[in-house]
């Protein structure tokens, strides 16, 4: 058995269907959901597909929130990161044509946003961390799984 943890997180899942609630899951650099009773997974959210089949889901937004402590001043903090996925239409090659991630930080009474970014997890975090007060920092907690 692996010793990496298990985080899961819940969320939103839309399309032109509707919506419906859903649970991700994150096991070391691997994602994993079930979406109307299909299971997903891939290396990470952009990267969904059927197992099985394989097909990238697409024309969808995913939305879930997440806890993100910041340190700052050597404390910790708790803050709360929404993060925002738009999958859109498959393409030609069965990929998403396009992949939106918006993250927005909510930490001291303010929001800290990274924009729109091109599904990249990692630019879009680091876009939001240089918009934190001077000395603060994301717990690793997160960093360490993401």
């Amino acid at each position: 058995m692996s010793s990496e943890s298990t985080d899961v997180w819940t969320g939103w899942y839309r399309d032109r269907r509707g919506a419906e609630a859903i649970a991700v899951a994150v096991h070391g650099r691997e994602v994993h959901t079930r979406i109307r009773g299909i299971e997903y997974e891939g290396s990470g959210l952009a990267a969904l597909a059927a197992v099985g089949s394989g097909e990238a889901l697409a024309g969808c937004v995913l939305e879930w929130d997440l806890p993100l402590p910041v340190v700052l001043a050597g404390a910790e903090h708790q803050a709360t990161l929404c993060c925002l996925l738009t999958l859109g239409d498959r393409g030609s090659d069965g990929r998403p044509d396009r992949v939106d991630l918006s993250l927005t930080l909510h930490f001291g009474g303010a929001a800290y946003t990274s924009g729109i970014a091109g599904g990249d997890f990692d630019d879009a975090l680091a876009r939001i961390r240089r918009q934190l007060p001077q000395g603060a920092d994301f717990g690793r907690g997160l960093l360490e799984r993401a």
